[in-house]
């Protein structure tokens, strides 16, 4: 079945997201099979009146950071609600910033916990995807934990959560991605995957249960592998998704890689999400600089992972 419409969420109308949202429907318009795209957030953020827009509320230049934080939200909440009723087949979200979230009465850490909550309390992992990077390979990298402080990991990093993350994944690569047997690596914990037990016990704690359970489950996974080593070994072409053990061992390597061209996708959801992997960008927002090539390849996705998916049922 052919994508009929995408909502795009205007995201922190103080960011750039409004700008980039408008240039990806733009940039999009002429290209065929393109899908349908609807913008979703409050008036008053964009220059021309003519796009379409399904008008969350009105935006007033001045406005704190409460408000934007409610108006970003609105338009979340506004968006899943247009998948549900059939009224769009998936969503890309711009850019929020997190603690304005919070301020306008959105008490998530990011866009992720509140997709997933909206959905019903579902279980989902978070995917960073280049299907080209600047080493020419492809990266996909899932947070096994997302936004958490670094002190709180270990305590958050458990069996089950590695179990369930890999799982998504898997199962992920193969009905949105159409990949029939994922390769899948565990990033350590530790440096050099502990030496044995030298630096840590995360590997043989944490990481040997899991690929137990794992393999019982069918999830031919492998690791603990080193993070100096398993994200070069993937872009090679060795691995289809590396599994962080935490935020910024992923971020940083996939960022490296891909930065501007990355796409943000939540595995796990009834529906397509998928965002650029950049932030709000507040200094530079409104003067016409901001590059909207990770809007672009978002939609770009969004799209064929919604058409793969159609064509597996």
């Amino acid at each position: 079945m052919a994508v009929r419409r995408l909502a795009i969420t205007l995201g922190d109308p103080r960011g750039i997201g409004p700008e980039v949202a408008r240039a990806a429907l733009l940039a999009l318009a002429g290209e065929p099979d393109a899908p349908e795209l609807l913008l979703v957030g409050p008036a008053g953020v964009l220059p021309d009146t003519t796009l379409p827009l399904k008008s969350t509320g009105t935006w007033r230049e001045g406005e704190g950071a409460a408000a934007a934080g409610a108006h970003a939200g609105r338009a979340i909440e506004a968006a899943v609600q247009l998948v549900r009723e059939g009224q769009v087949d998936g969503i890309v979200t711009a850019p929020i910033d997190k603690s304005a979230l919070r301020a306008g009465g959105y008490d998530y850490p990011g866009h992720t916990e509140m997709l997933a909550a909206l959905a019903g309390g579902v279980d989902v992992a978070m995917m960073m995807a280049a299907e080209t990077t600047a080493l020419g390979g492809a990266l996909r990298v899932v947070l096994a934990t997302t936004h958490h402080a670094l002190r709180e990991v270990p305590r958050v990093f458990t069996v089950d959560v590695l179990v369930a993350q890999t799982r998504i994944t898997y199962l992920a690569l193969q009905r949105q991605w159409g990949i029939a047997f994922p390769r899948i690596a565990l990033c350590a914990f530790n440096p050099h995957a502990s030496d044995q037990g030298l630096f840590g016990d995360e590997e043989s704690r944490i990481y040997g249960p899991a690929l137990r359970q794992l393999h019982a489950l069918g999830v031919p996974a492998v690791g603990p592998l080193p993070a100096d080593t398993v994200f070069t070994r993937a872009l090679r072409g060795e691995f289809d998704a590396v599994i962080a053990p935490y935020h910024d061992v992923g971020m940083a390597a996939f960022k490296t890689a891909s930065f501007g061209h990355g796409v943000n996708v939540t595995l796990g959801l009834p529906f397509v999400r998928t965002s650029p992997d950049h932030g709000t960008a507040f200094d530079i927002a409104g003067r016409g600089v901001a590059d909207p090539s990770s809007m672009i390849e978002a939609v770009r996705l969004a799209a064929r992972l919604i058409q793969r998916a159609d064509a597996a049922r």
